[in-house]
């Protein structure tokens, strides 16, 4: 039999793919049909006239001559029967070649024609070989199979024709008929010629580019960001998920079905750890006592310079060296900013009440749950009894007791991470400040209180009610905490934080608080009272509240919010922090010319206001003079740094503490140290605050890493008896 390599057994489906080049035919002109006597002719005549390679055929082609005519170009000549034989070859099927019996000598004849193909064939194949190395013909010729598992060779499969055009295998059924190729999954369309990168190829490459080049800086300036910018190491997302090992102990069968996804069912809680999950209903004072151990131990000692728990503190004569855990239980935005700057300013996203609102119940509530978990652990209580600290201010807000009617904000859970701190506090001696953070209303209306804007306590139509919630409130919280486990930890009980009274009567603030302190009182507490000065300053309160046992007065220091403070150069800062406040804090513990006992419960060695978000979420600075309150009198429109500094700008401000200079790294420390002289001149300080996400001299577990902060409180080089150098060498431009 005939190779079947010299015939063009193609199906007619591909045959006519090529119809579009055939000479268009002369109007009226019919073109011969298949089945004519005149093309069943050509099919029979001898294999030389069928072989295009032979040099008849060659010679042939050499000789034709176009014809022109005035109206005819020769691509539109007409279609001569010889013409259209070359458009469109003979096909032959094995009925036709089996239905013409061929003698010996024409046998003879084909197969010494075969075999002159056959070497022509492979010195053609020899000559393209390297080309298609070249080309990476191998290379394009494989393809894996639709199921993924193996790659195969096509050209195993296929054979090659003169023309270099793959031939398809002969198959029968309908896959011939469609011309498909069958793979996992169905039948699909077989692959010939050169693949090609389409334009959908180039669209879906630079679609994946650009992802990568917005992806990428946002991870990595989120990363740096969780990792706490400065060095302040803080972060809502650090560290693993809690393993909440003891909820094995338990069963969920346990748990009512009234109670479950609830606040008493601890299957639902973020993070269990050192939580008694026992479900309990018990409360006191209205309050969950869920969550806490029967059993107590008061024996811890903090450091070697305080008493153990169980012994008496002697306040007035022993100061209190204490930090702050702000940003944590009442959010505050520049401490952790990571909360507001993924919003635009036009959504106006810039407290608790905006956050909470606008992610909804659900959200708030997982979100804020798991900042309440992993932004201060037990490891935070541990560092900082190794710091040298004795006391720890907790700052909380209302709706960790209870929440009202158009209230967003997440309640009660913070309340279970608040008596857990207790606990902490009291395994490593540390002492608690209670400090009521934001009062329904708002006390202030800064965004620290829980919603910025009006004063709502006290002040406007809710004033009245407000000032009922919070006393209230008040009895719910002392009734809780006068329980005997709470004697010995918790030392201080604060009213309210930061009550504005140069905005509010002064009178009604002051019966408020001889009402609350009433209140606690009565429930049983004997501790000290907390009350801030109202940014009144000391003097103002000589004689005040004098009916109340134990009290304190709670004043917050800070060059930078004090207008012709900010802008003191670096040696008059520490001079005034040696002198002026030393002098203030003297006067008013002491009865005849004060109020009394008095403390710093606020305070930080930041000479500048340009943390960001410190003056409010998308604000500017005193520093550089980009604060237009749009209240004449807090207004800062140009800069107030110090007089010839050379340029205010809080580039140098907000650096990473890496960078500092030397001469300013010793500012730094001499700064803070003599604010700790100051304010041991009263009862004692808290340092505002023990961690942040970015703002390193605002966070004394960044400051101390970074060398601006003593290992140990008492550890001090300067103690204000000494001259302040003049730091001619420190640029006071930051």
């Amino acid at each position: 039999m005939a190779d079947s390599r010299h015939f063009d057994a193609r199906p007619d489906r591909e045959r006519t793919r090529r119809s579009h080049t055939r000479p268009r035919r002369e109007h009226g002109e019919r073109r011969t049909p298949r089945d004519k006597p005149e093309r069943r002719a050509y099919r029979n005549k001898p294999d030389e006239h069928r072989d295009r390679s032979s040099p008849e055929r060659r010679d042939r082609r050499k000789k034709r001559i176009p014809r022109e005519t005035p109206d005819r170009s020769p691509r539109h000549r007409p279609c001569s029967p010889e013409r259209r034989r070359r458009y469109d070859p003979p096909s032959y099927t094995s009925t036709e070649r089996s239905s013409n019996p061929l003698s010996f000598d024409s046998l003879a004849k084909l197969d010494a024609h075969n075999q002159r193909n056959s070497r022509q064939l492979q010195e053609k194949e020899q000559l393209l070989a390297p080309k298609e190395k070249d080309r990476g013909y191998e290379r394009r010729r494989k393809e894996k199979v639709a199921s993924g598992r193996i790659l195969k060779d096509k050209t195993k499969h296929r054979r090659k024709s003169e023309y270099g055009r793959e031939k398809r295998r002969v198959v029968s059924g309908p896959l011939a008929e469609e011309g498909g190729v069958r793979k996992r999954g169905g039948y699909i369309a077989e692959e010939s010629g050169k693949k090609r990168f389409g334009r959908r190829c180039w669209i879906a490459v630079l679609v994946i580019v650009l992802l990568l080049v917005i992806l990428i800086p946002v991870g990595i300036y989120a990363s740096k960001k969780r990792g706490g910018g400065g060095g302040s190491g803080g972060s809502s997302d650090d560290g693993p998920a809690p393993a909440n090992a003891n909820l094995k102990d338990i069963n969920e069968s346990d748990i009512p079905a009234t109670a479950k996804n609830t606040y008493f069912d601890p299957f639902t809680w973020y993070d269990t750890m050192d939580f008694n999950v026992t479900y309990t209903t018990e409360t006191v004072g209205g309050l969950p006592v869920m969550g806490l151990n029967s059993k107590w131990d008061d024996s811890a000692q903090a450091n070697g310079n305080v008493p153990a728990l169980d012994k008496q503190w002697a306040y007035g004569t022993m100061p209190i060296r204490g930090v702050n855990l702000g940003g944590w239980l009442s959010i505050e935005p520049f401490i952790t900013p990571s909360f507001f700057q993924s919003y635009k300013p036009n959504q106006g996203i810039i407290d608790e009440y905006t956050l909470t609102k606008e992610l909804g119940p659900q959200k708030a509530a997982k979100t804020l749950e798991k900042h309440y978990a992993m932004f201060i652990k037990e490891d935070d209580f541990q560092q900082i009894q190794a710091a040298g600290f004795d006391h720890v201010r907790i700052p909380y807000s209302y709706w960790a007791v209870t929440t009202y009617p158009g209230d967003p904000y997440v309640p009660k859970i913070s309340w279970r991470y608040l008596l857990r701190a207790i606990e902490y506090c009291r395994k490593y001696g540390l002492r608690v400040n209670l400090d009521l953070h934001a009062l329904p209303g708002s006390q202030n209306g800064w965004n620290h209180s829980g919603r910025q804007g009006p004063i709502s306590w006290l002040n406007g139509t809710d004033g009245a009610l407000n000032v009922q919630r919070s006393l209230d409130i008040h009895t719910q919280l002392s009734t809780f905490f006068a329980q005997p486990r709470y004697k010995n930890v918790i030392a201080i009980y604060g009213l309210a934080n930061e009550p504005k009274m140069i905005a509010l009567p002064t009178s009604a603030v002051l019966d408020w608080e001889t009402k609350a302190a009433a209140i606690v009182r009565k429930s049983g507490m004997q501790q000290y009272i907390v009350v801030g000065d109202g940014f009144l300053g000391l003097s103002k309160w000589k004689g005040q509240l004098s009916g109340v046992q134990n009290v304190m007065l709670d004043v917050h220091q800070y060059t930078i919010f004090n207008k012709n403070q900010i802008n003191y150069p670096h040696q008059k800062k520490i001079q005034y922090a040696c002198q002026g406040w030393t002098e203030q804090m003297q006067q008013s513990v002491n009865v005849a010319t004060g109020f009394g006992p008095t403390i710093c419960g606020e305070w930080s060695q930041a000479d500048t206001d340009c943390a960001l978000y410190l003056n409010n979420v998308n604000t500017g600075s005193r520093w550089e003079g980009t604060l237009p309150t749009g209240d004449p009198t807090t207004s800062v429109t140009t800069p107030d740094c110090p007089p010839n500094s050379g340029g205010c700008s809080c580039g140098k401000a907000n650096a990473d503490p890496s960078s500092y200079s030397d001469d300013y790294k010793q500012w730094l420390t001499m700064y803070a140290e003599a604010q700790m002289v100051s304010f041991e001149a009263g009862w004692g300080w808290f340092y505002w605050t023990w961690v942040t996400e970015s703002a390193t001299q605002w966070s004394w577990k960044a400051g101390m890493a970074a060398g601006i902060l003593p290992k140990k409180t008492w550890q001090r080089d300067f103690n204000c008896t000494t001259s302040v150098p003049d730091f001619k060498d420190l640029p006071e431009s930051y």
